[in-house]
């Protein structure tokens, strides 16, 4: 899923101060999961800013909140758009898709992140969301067990751990499994160490980080006109 977190209350509040009635709006999905932008998460938000706007004089701005199910589906916003047009402005608390996805929709309306959106992860524990997931475009997890060296090796290293890690650790911190030792273990316990002997060539980022906003286009799902283009 994704994993966000919230903005700091002052800056919230400094992003909305200058209008009249504003829309926090919820999403159901991922950041209701990690406890940041679900129904009460902006409950409880919509009253911490407007006391932090009234400490500053600006009690008269009107906040009120609303949660959808997804905000980067368009059937789940529509049933927000007419409510949307009585607000001078929108406050996301989305993730930063869920925040383009509302700018678009709504050219006239200012849309705010509440959110800050930080990686594709999973819970690890109580209160406790991990890293998984770089969204790299080009997922070779079948080569390394499972466990992904993009993400998980703090140095990205593709053919083995570097000098640094000791006892399984990662020279950057105690705290810090070394990828490589997980992905050795793992390997050694499925009986697949042999795939490791060969040469994995360099990332090939194109995928990921060139090019502009990635697309992908699934023709068989498409429908209507969307598919006779």
């Amino acid at each position: 899923m994704i994993v966000a977190d919230r903005k700091p209350v002052p800056e919230i509040r400094d992003q909305i101060q200058d209008h009249r009635k504003v829309l926090f709006l919820g999403c159901g999905t991922c950041v209701t999961v990690c406890l940041a932008g679900g129904e009460r998460e902006i409950g409880i938000l919509g009253s911490s800013v407007r006391m932090a706007l009234r400490l500053i004089g600006r009690g008269e701005v009107v906040i009120d909140e609303c949660t959808i199910e997804r905000q980067c589906e368009e059937a789940f916003v529509d049933l927000v758009a007419p409510r949307i047009a009585h607000y001078d402005a929108v406050c996301s608390f989305g993730c930063g898709a869920g925040v383009q996805f509302l700018a678009e929709r709504f050219p006239s309306t200012p849309v705010y992140p509440g959110l800050n959106t930080q990686f594709i992860g999973v819970l690890e524990s109580q209160g406790v969301w991990t890293e998984k997931c770089a969204g790299c475009g080009s997922c070779r997890l079948a080569e390394f067990a499972g466990i992904c060296p993009i993400t998980r090796c703090a140095k990205r290293q593709l053919n083995g751990p570097c000098g640094g890690s000791r006892n399984g650790r990662c020279e950057l911190s105690p705290d810090l499994e070394c990828a490589w030792q997980i992905i050795y273990e793992r390997s050694r316990a499925l009986g697949t160490l042999g795939r490791l002997e060969a040469f994995v060539p360099p990332q090939d980022w194109s995928r990921s980080l060139d090019g502009g906003p990635r697309r992908i286009v699934r023709e068989d799902q498409q429908i209507g006109e969307a598919a006779r283009k």
